[in-house]
């Protein structure tokens, strides 16, 4: 996948996990550095599994899991 399409994806999962966990993004850079670390956590968590994602759809549904369970933790942290 060519860094472009990485920080596309980054991007808009980053975005979408803002959404579904805080109700609003991060700015730009804010989402994509969320999404990249978010896909990382859901490409592992996925293999862990033995899922794996072939096509655009796929590695964003990963990222976008891998970023709700990110902002997820981080709010969980922040909390204690």
């Amino acid at each position: 996948m060519s860094f472009i399409a990485w920080l596309i994806i980054g991007g808009i999962a980053g975005w979408i996990a803002g959404n579904i966990m805080r109700g609003g993004g991060f700015g730009l850079i804010g989402n994509i550095g969320v999404g990249i670390v978010g896909s990382l956590v859901g490409g592992l968590m996925f293999s862990l599994l033995g899922l794996s994602a072939g096509n655009f759809i796929g590695s964003l549904v990963t990222a976008v899991v891998g970023s709700v369970v990110l902002l997820w933790a981080v709010a969980k942290f922040k909390a204690h």
